[in-house]
């Protein structure tokens, strides 16, 4: 009987044996190829790209998961408790595998063989770690057993809190969230300090399966889900009976945060930053990095740009009449599902579409757009309102054809099914306006010319309708808001404000034809000094002056400023037909207001990666002396303006000072209202394609144009002084209000002596028409009269033999005009 023993526990011993090889040899081939656990201590998972405005306000998210990264002692004990209690309540106490878990997940998948059930888990948060990070999701019991031991390794090389941290930022929410602080945002736009002990549990109940427990789809569901929770908090001691019990009566309030822009009218921007961004650091940068950027934007200075140039394009469009509706729906049955897909203007949230339901000669009645609840369904209720014919007159002269037609009424305009886009009207409860987007458009860039920090840009009416940013990328012609540059050539180069120019007619060879320019107005004035030329834009005093210094020196000039990389140096370039953008035009006139300095326009101020590390800053002035480690009386340190010297800065006051004529007395007269110091030019391109207007305090410089995007005429009359020197004056008029009045300064040296304002000579003690006139030293009021651009003869004169490029140049609408 022993020995029957004995062999039945040699066999057993062998058959054990054997299985412990067979096993260690398993084990063996499972392990050979794991992945290096250690690259947990280099995650770097995709983070969110966050840009902000200078006050801080965020102004848009970028990224292709949308995750915050946070340190586990950043996340609030009540939002670890509820994700413990739903994954892995004894996470603190095992050694990574919970082997009680694991044995009834067993039992319970034993059951339930044959039944098709999907086999029970059991991971604990350091496997599902193991799993996200370093395996696959397949179903298999060999990813499971490298799962387990995985996560053993993973127990021995971080501590607890280094693991939850992992977890809790790499699981995916649903709705593109990831991490628990991208999560809270998008689900009640919170941050993770802010969640309720229901909103925990239900971002705890969400990694089990994002789409089972959608808030909207299946709200039961996700709510039975996220109260189960509840009460294994409750059962774990981390919250009592009665939060739990309050938590479980409150519904869901899922309120998804909305994606894009958040800072009022910000889109063109943020769009220029975002293609900055890539354009220096990549695609992946950008969406994956974990940037934050502090960009230049003023929020205040951005509403009133965009509300004034809105206004000014809306005034000019209202008074060509109506060109028709947005598009036409049935109105039979429920006029509000077919209203609510067509899509409107979201960043213009004044408007909203309406469809005509009724149009008499006394106005309309009008369906309103409906409402979207957070779900992203249409509401139940349909609001109506009236338009009455008063406030739709605009609309009273429309289009049919492509000609102008007067209606007698409303009914002769729009018909039932019309959808329109209407406005509130103040003060009357019920009652809208009708309002059509711009056909015409424009943009716009403010800038502080000390610095190059662009504060507010305007690409267009509406992003919504038209991404393309007309700031920055619009390449059109300057027309006469150029002259100045032609202007501080010559007063670089010799020549004074009080030097006379002859105003008269001028006749150019270009090849076997000729180029005769014309003023405006189609007069001449006769002789004249520089400052009654760019006062009253006279486009003959420009060329004759142009041609006088040459070309080559205004071209030179151009490129100085940074307004064009390589301008063809041809006279009628002098003009403004050369094409540019209101970025580049911004920015050379800040040249002119800064004294001179060259600027680098800048949309971002600083740049940081996802450690806080700067990693860019617009600002590299030096500063030695701020680095000093104790005070010994010294004096305050001095930034370094190391930026270059581009134009004399007398010269640079000579030009403000020609310009502000062109405020007070000149074509520009509508900004004198504004009671301060304002230099600027308009202009205006040939056949009034586009209209044209910058300008400049001493602390901020601002410009814009106004055209159509496909170039054609604005209509007669139509000039940079009367279309877009108001837009200038509105943004001025609320930007600079309340502040302090600032002249001009004066640079030490010059010298302000009164002369003639036509001969340009001094002035004797009472005589009239005199001005006061800056001049450098060494120089002063001509002694005798002499006038640039006079022929041999006593005539008017002739220029310089143009070349075939400087004839194209004419022929494609060579010049500006006013």
């Amino acid at each position: 009987m022993i020995r029957l023993i004995g062999y039945f526990f040699g066999i057993g011993t062998a058959f054990a044996l054997l299985m412990a090889a067979g096993v260690a040899v398993y084990l063996g081939h499972i392990t050979k190829d794991l992945p290096d656990y250690e690259v947990l201590a280099k995650y770097e998972p995709p983070v969110t790209t966050r840009i902000h405005a200078s006050d801080g306000a965020l102004m848009g998210e970028f990224a292709r998961e949308r995750r915050l990264y946070l340190p586990i002692q950043a996340v609030p004990d009540r939002v670890k408790a509820a994700f413990l209690s739903a994954e892995d309540k004894n996470f603190y106490n095992h050694p990574g595998v919970d082997l009680t878990g694991l044995g009834r997940a067993v039992i319970t998948n034993l059951r339930n063989m044959g039944s098709g059930r999907r086999p029970v888990g059991a991971s604990t948060i350091t496997q599902q770690v193991a799993k996200n990070f370093l395996l696959t999701s397949n179903q298999t019991y060999d990813r499971k057993i490298r799962e387990m031991i995985l996560a053993f390794r993973i127990e021995q090389a971080y501590s607890k809190d280094r693991i939850l941290e992992l977890y809790v930022n790499e699981i995916f929410f649903g709705l593109g969230a990831y991490g628990v602080a991208g999560a809270a945002l998008t689900y009640f736009n919170k941050s993770v300090n802010e969640l309720t002990v229901a909103e925990a549990a239900y971002l705890a109940a969400l990694p089990k399966g994002p789409s089972n427990y959608h808030p909207f789809r299946y709200t039961d569901r996700a709510i039975e889900r996220r109260n189960w929770v509840i009460d294994q908090m409750v059962d774990n001691g981390y919250v009592s009976r009665e939060e739990g019990t309050k938590a479980k009566a409150e519904p869901l309030g899922v309120t998804p945060r909305r994606n894009g822009n958040y800072v009022f009218a910000g889109e063109y921007f943020t769009e220029e930053v975002r293609r900055e961004i890539i354009s220096r650091y990549g695609e992946n940068a950008l969406y994956e990095g974990g940037l934050s950027v502090r960009t230049t934007l003023d929020p205040k200075l951005q509403r009133l740009a965009r509300k004034a140039m809105q206004h000014g394009l809306l005034k000019y469009d209202t008074l060509r009449g109506y060109r028709g509706p947005v598009k036409n729906i049935s109105v039979d049955g429920d006029w509000g599902k077919a209203l609510s897909e067509v899509k409107g203007l979201d960043d213009v949230p004044e408007w909203q579409l309406a469809v005509v339901l009724d149009s008499s000669a006394s106005g309309l009645t009008v369906g309103l757009q409906p409402k979207r609840q957070a779900s992203g369904d249409i509401v139940k209720e349909r609001e109506q309102g009236t338009v009455a014919k008063d406030d739709m007159s605009f609309a009273m002269r429309h289009l049919v054809n492509g000609q102008r037609v007067k209606a007698n009424s409303p009914a002769d305009v729009l018909k039932p099914g019309d959808v329109v886009f209407v406005e509130p009207k103040q003060g009357a409860e019920g009652s809208y306006m009708l309002r059509q987007p711009p056909e015409v458009s424009g943009g716009l860039v403010a800038m502080d010319p000390h610095t190059g920090r662009v504060l507010a840009m305007v690409g267009g009416f509406s992003y919504s309708e038209s991404e393309f940013n007309r700031a920055t990328q619009a390449m059109r012609q300057p027309g006469s808001s150029f002259k100045p540059f032609v202007y501080a050539a010559a007063l670089d180069n010799g020549y004074t404000p009080a030097s006379v120019i002859m105003d008269g007619p001028i006749t150019i060879k270009v090849g076997n034809t000729t180029w005769t320019p014309k003023n405006y107005d189609g007069k001449s004035a006769g002789p004249a000094t520089l400052r009654s030329g760019i006062e009253r834009s006279r486009n003959l005093m420009t060329v004759r002056l142009a041609n006088d210094m040459g070309m080559k020196l205004v071209a030179e000039y151009a490129e100085r400023f940074g307004l064009y990389d390589h301008l063809a140096p041809y006279l009628p370039m002098a003009l403004g037909s050369g094409e540019t953008t209101v970025m580049r035009m911004v920015s050379a006139y800040s040249v002119m207001a800064n004294g001179g300095r060259q600027i680098k326009p800048s949309l971002i101020d600083r740049i940081q990666d996802r450690y806080g590390k700067t990693v860019f800053k617009h600002d590299d002035r030096g500063c030695e002396a701020c680095v000093a480690t104790e005070w010994s009386d010294q004096p305050e340190p001095e930034l370094t303006d190391n930026s270059e010297q581009v134009l004399d800065p007398m010269t640079a006051y000579q030009i403000t000072s020609m310009m502000e004529g062109v405020v007070i007395r000149g074509t520009a007269m509508t900004l004198a209202e504004l009671g301060r110091p304002i230099a600027g030019k308009t202009g205006t391109t040939n056949d009034e394609k586009d209209a044209w207007f910058v300008g400049y305090t001493p602390n901020l410089v601002m410009g814009l144009y106004m055209g159509f995007d496909k170039p054609q005429g604005l209509g007669k009359g139509s000039t940079g002084g009367g279309l877009a020197a108001p837009i200038f004056k509105e943004f001025m008029g609320d930007a600079m209000k309340g502040m302090p009045i600032v002249d001009f300064k004066v640079p030490e040296g010059m010298k302000l002596i009164a002369i003639n304002r036509k001969t340009g000579m001094r002035a004797s003690k009472g005589d009239g028409g005199t001005i006061v006139e800056a001049f450098k030293p060494g120089t002063g009021p001509a002694d005798s009269y002499w006038i640039i651009g006079m022929g041999e003869d006593g005539g008017n004169g002739s220029g310089a033999a143009l070349s075939p490029r400087a004839s194209q140049a004419i022929t494609q609408g060579g010049g500006g005009l006013y």
